[in-house]
């Protein structure tokens, strides 16, 4: 596999993760939009076609890693060269802050509706109606469609939610199709993936949103810092790194346990 086909694949099926991810985050969440109040049910589902999707469109150029934790799983397993590891981390990346634009283009007049919407600038305003940057929250009204957030906000917790969320992840890929000979299932893989992201979301989502990917998460809060949003509010760099170095240290961990269990 060349460099240019683990950025090309990487790039494009990141992009395309985020852009439907984050496309059915965008639908539930904002005013004017057909999907609005949806629910959780469609947000699961919709990370799962995500996943589903990008990961087709790249599993026969990069192999379709599209999250860092896959990437550090398959290196610690020993299905990855480690000289490849930066090429694949910057090209989710990369591809998660593309997918991010893109969701912010097909809902432009839905992100503006919402955030000039008196009742969602109320929350946001001072005394004269101008944006109270001392006051405005840490994380702002359409945070949630970009990137993650804890219902409680207990750092360990946090931290250990999306630990074991991703150890199931990339444990759920590192066994696809496991038997004497070693053979994988092929494209048949990303519908098993889809389905393990709908059911993580479905059980172990509620805490903190599972972000299970470091690009997911880190890739989209960069782009909602520095889009021109009216009254978008804070970007909860605080937060940050939780869903960052939580799946880095799941992805490390299904790694291992892949060796010591089924290697």
């Amino acid at each position: 596999m060349s460099s240019s086909d683990i950025f090309i694949g990487e790039t494009i099926g990141t992009a395309v993760l985020i852009l439907l991810g984050g496309g059915v985050c965008a639908a539930v969440t904002l005013k004017r939009s057909k999907a609005q109040n949806a629910g959780w049910l469609a947000i699961t589902f919709g990370w799962g076609f995500a996943v589903l999707t990008g990961a087709y469109l790249a599993g026969g150029v990069s192999g379709a890693h599209l999250n860092p934790a896959v990437t550090i799983g398959l290196a610690i397993e020993g299905g990855t060269k480690w000289s490849d590891v930066p090429l694949y981390l910057v090209s989710q990346l990369f591809g998660a802050m593309i997918g991010a634009v893109l969701v912010w283009l097909t809902y432009y007049g839905q992100f503006r509706a919402h955030l000039t919407d008196p009742e969602i600038v109320g929350a946001q305003t001072g005394e004269e109606g101008m944006v109270d940057k001392a006051a405005a929250p840490k994380a702002g009204p359409v945070l949630g469609i970009f990137s993650t957030g804890p219902e409680i906000r207990h750092a360990v917790q946090n931290l250990v939610t999306e630990i074991i969320a991703t150890v199931v992840l990339v444990l759920a890929i590192l066994t696809q199709g496991l038997n004497n000979e070693g053979n994988g299932l092929g494209t048949l893989g990303a519908m098993v993936t889809a389905l393990v992201v709908v059911g993580i979301g479905l059980s172990l989502g509620g805490p903190t949103g599972y972000a299970i990917n470091p690009v997911r998460d880190l890739g989209p809060r960069i782009v909602h810092a520095l889009l021109p949003l009216p009254n978008k509010g804070g970007s909860d760099w605080g937060y940050a790194w939780i869903p960052v170095a939580g799946p880095l240290i799941g992805g490390a961990i299904a790694g291992g346990l892949y060796n010591i269990a089924f290697a």
